[in-house]
């Protein structure tokens, strides 16, 4: 699968991870939420998607008790 392949909240996602600091800082679902306005639920698909969809541009990892994300940015379609 490709960015092509991403829905338009699963790119929008992808591109927030990628501009922000999610190993300093630690990832919180709620306030993915929150800024995206949707359902924590949604932000879970989004981040299960993309694991699968576009895996060599994100990892997920845990660390020091919580966890981190870092992803590059995508290439455009």
């Amino acid at each position: 699968m490709a960015i092509e392949d991403l829905t338009d909240f699963e790119l929008r996602l992808l591109k927030w991870i990628s501009a922000s600091n999610f190993v300093e800082v630690a990832w919180s679902t709620k306030r993915a939420a929150e800024a995206f306005k949707v359902e924590e639920r949604e932000v879970y698909e989004a981040l299960a998607a993309l694991t699968f969809k576009v895996r060599d541009n994100i990892q997920i990892f845990y660390d020091d008790g919580a966890i981190r994300i870092t992803a590059s940015d995508p290439a455009p379609p």
